[in-house]
């Protein structure tokens, strides 16, 4: 069976290491069982226009093999923009190499689809309130009206530079949160005067985002959240491939793996916090349903897309809210938890899905040739 080529468009984060190799490995091998052979390249790896020095895994050796050859096709991008730099990088590859097949399309930051997704009136209802950062003063108007805040980079990934602020009483706040290294801060408390010069002292930018606070606390103080993965699947069509739970660290504002953050399945964390088995069952339904109507939504916004992770809310009522939309998920919360076979089918679905377009593009190109 000849396989067919699939590119996956990476960055470095260092000067010769690649992110998510481990990944990339995992790919590389489920790819082969189905034909798909996964070539790995960056956009410093092409050279002129149809030329890249791409990396396969070869399983026997247990190595990586860099050869030159012709630009895969079909891309599935995994390139996470962490800077500027890198983001006007990648966008001039798209650009460049705008006839390649893409398997997703870039999203917007945090402030662009908040305003994007109010638009619709079925998803507006799980928004928390959000507005851009514009004065220390008016963040402490957003807090005395919401009681608790999330002040976040519009750009930023990992729970990097996130700051919670809550309203402990009429004139005590406390801050908390982590620095752009994912750091957590010590615990401040300070009254309305000290928060305002320590707010200054933080230089905040129109680059940050306010966002109403959802009550995320357990009985331990730890705060904890939902990771939903949805995916094309073979078909082409929108699938849940899975949900697991996240608890943060204690003392830290965010549960995001990579900061430190523990995984625990769906069900688990549910039923932690809801006796009721008909409660558990109709918030998973909803997180399902949500999912969906949120993945066609964006599709007709931004076009075709492979594969999504929303990280979302349950607030103490059973109230479903929507946090963050990622393009680019990690799957690691699915092995965290001991789900192999979620993982497993989160690794293999891109692949899968990459397949179909290939196929789908076969036959537009021979209905073409017989027209």
């Amino acid at each position: 069976m000849s396989s067919q080529r699939l590119g996956v468009l990476a960055i470095y984060f260092s000067q010769s290491k690649l992110e998510e190799l481990a990944y990339f490995q995992k790919l590389s091998n489920e790819g082969k069982k189905i034909g798909v052979q996964v070539e790995v390249f960056t956009p410093d790896d092409v050279e002129g226009d149809n030329s890249v020095r791409t990396l396969t895994y070869d399983a026997e050796s247990r190595k990586w093999i860099r050869r030159r050859t012709s630009l895969p096709p079909v891309i599935y991008d995994r390139c996470r923009y962490k800077a500027v730099a890198n983001y006007r990088i990648l966008k001039a590859f798209r650009n460049r190499h705008s006839k390649l097949t893409f398997l997703s399309r870039p999203l917007a930051n945090k402030w662009s689809m908040h305003q994007l997704l109010s638009e619709n009136d079925n998803i507006r209802p799980y928004l928390p309130a959000t507005q851009r950062f514009s004065s220390v003063q008016e963040l402490v108007k957003a807090i005395k009206k919401h009681k608790l805040i999330y002040a976040k980079p519009k750009n930023g990934t990992g729970g990097r530079g996130i700051l919670r602020i809550e309203q402990l009483g009429s004139d005590l706040y406390l801050l908390q949160g982590r620095n752009q290294y994912r750091t957590i801060i010590a615990p401040y408390r300070a009254t309305e005067k000290q928060l305002l010069v320590k707010l200054n002292s933080l230089k905040l930018s129109p680059d940050y985002v306010v966002q109403q606070g959802i009550k995320l606390t357990l009985k331990d103080g730890r705060v904890h959240d939902y990771r939903l993965l949805i995916q094309k699947n073979g078909q082409g069509e929108w699938e849940v491939t899975g949900c697991a739970g996240r608890i943060g660290p204690h003392r830290s504002i965010t549960s995001n793996l990579h900061g430190g953050g523990s995984a625990v399945s769906q069900n688990k964390l549910l039923s932690y916090r809801f006796s009721s088995p008909d409660k558990i069952d109709s918030i998973k339904q909803e997180m399902t349903s949500f999912a969906h109507t949120l993945a066609g939504f964006l599709e007709t916004k931004f076009g075709k897309l492979c594969e999504l992770g929303l990280d979302i809310a349950v607030d103490p009522s059973g109230r479903v809210w929507l946090l963050e939309v990622n393009p680019k998920p990690s799957r690691e919360v699915f092995r965290r938890i001991g789900e192999s076979a979620t993982y497993q089918k989160a690794v293999t679905r891109p692949l899968e899905y990459a397949l179909w377009m290939m196929q789908q593009k076969k036959k537009k190109t021979e209905e073409t040739n017989m027209a």
